[in-house]
């Protein structure tokens, strides 16, 4: 569920000497599915943990997960880097802000993964998003644009360049084409 890099392994070893005993540390997703989801590391005390929770051991202690956050830690990496300008614990976790979905699930499901887990991060430092529409009987994903991608003049760049040879290479044969059905023209919703 977790990787937890070495290197973390040892920085959490050395904060946890100085804890309760037996003290764990928790890994947790607040708001998780959501596009607000922020996951978390913190101190676990022995009595802060509940039958429910899903005990990973790694070298010197436990990470305990809550039932919630589980499904959405899948994939998740903990690392420890020491570099010129210091030390940082990260935290990456893809799925903290959409539950992956099986391969075999159905195709709007799977782009609409795509789209929350790939491509709205991306677009998320431009102040915009994107959501599935529909599929077309002829295989065409018809995507709405929102926040700064409404009406910025490189949609079509950021279509074409971007999200749809994205698309088509991860859907190849069950989409055909990636279409845009928003209104860009000028007004209070748009960019301009």
């Amino acid at each position: 569920m977790i990787k937890i890099s070495e290197s973390a392994q040892a920085h959490f070893t050395k904060l946890l000497e100085k804890q309760e005993p037996d003290s764990n540390i928790r890994v947790f997703v607040v708001n998780p599915g959501t596009p607000s989801a922020e996951c978390g590391v913190s101190y676990c005390p022995p009595d802060a943990v509940e039958k429910t929770d899903v005990l990973l051991t790694f070298n010197g202690f436990d990470a305990v997960v809550d039932q919630e956050s589980a499904p959405f830690l899948e994939e998740a990496e903990i690392d420890f880097v020491t570099d010129q300008m210091g030390s940082q614990l990260t935290l990456k976790a893809p799925n903290a802000k959409a539950r992956k979905v099986d391969s075999d699930a159905p195709l709007a499901e799977r782009i609409s993964y795509m789209i929350e887990a790939e491509i709205n991060p991306q677009l998320a430092s431009h102040g915009g998003k994107v959501m599935l529409m529909e599929i077309t009987e002829q295989g065409e994903a018809i995507l709405q644009f929102g926040g700064g991608c409404n009406g910025c003049s490189m949609v079509d760049v950021t279509l074409k360049d971007g999200i749809e040879k994205q698309m088509l290479e991860a859907f190849a044969g069950e989409i055909t084409a990636v279409k845009d059905a928003t209104e860009h023209t000028a007004g209070e919703h748009s960019y301009y």
